[in-house]
């Protein structure tokens, strides 16, 4: 990305404003914050809404800032299970690489079908959605 780790990071971070910027992200709400030794733990509702679809789920976000580093785990809804973690590292010439995963299952298999289907297109709609915040924010 042509922007830094930490301003990546930052953006990412900064949950509360995805439903202004992320697809299917209708509404998000922090439910709780706090530090824990060189992290913070924060506790998040995000609404998702696609096609008839509408659902809330709750997850717990573990942010490093020291390792620009976030991790994601999933505590209730309707997924089986969701885990994801954002790497952000810095390159010598101000950059960074952004490495991004994320694994789930939902637990109604018509929603996981549907999903399954549009996945790689929904996954890349959402990081082109995070390259043009990161643009709005930090500059072209």
């Amino acid at each position: 990305m042509p922007y830094s780790a930490q301003q990546m990071y930052d953006l990412v971070a900064d949950v509360a404003q995805y439903p202004k910027f992320l697809p299917w992200c209708a509404a998000a709400r922090i439910r709780s914050r706090a530090p824990l030794g060189d992290s913070e733990v924060m506790e998040a509702d995000l609404v998702i809404s696609f096609k008839v679809f509408r659902e809330r789920f709750g997850s717990r976000v573990t942010l490093y800032p020291g390792e620009r580093k976030i991790d994601t785990e999933y505590l209730d809804g309707p997924f089986r299970y969701m885990k994801s973690h954002w790497i952000f590292n810095p390159r010598d010439d101000g950059t960074c690489d952004v490495s991004f995963f994320v694994d789930f299952e939902f637990k109604n298999a018509v929603l996981q079908g549907i999903i399954g289907v549009v996945f790689n297109e929904a996954m890349q709609r959402i990081v082109r959605a995070f390259e043009r915040r990161a643009a709005e924010l930090y500059g072209s």
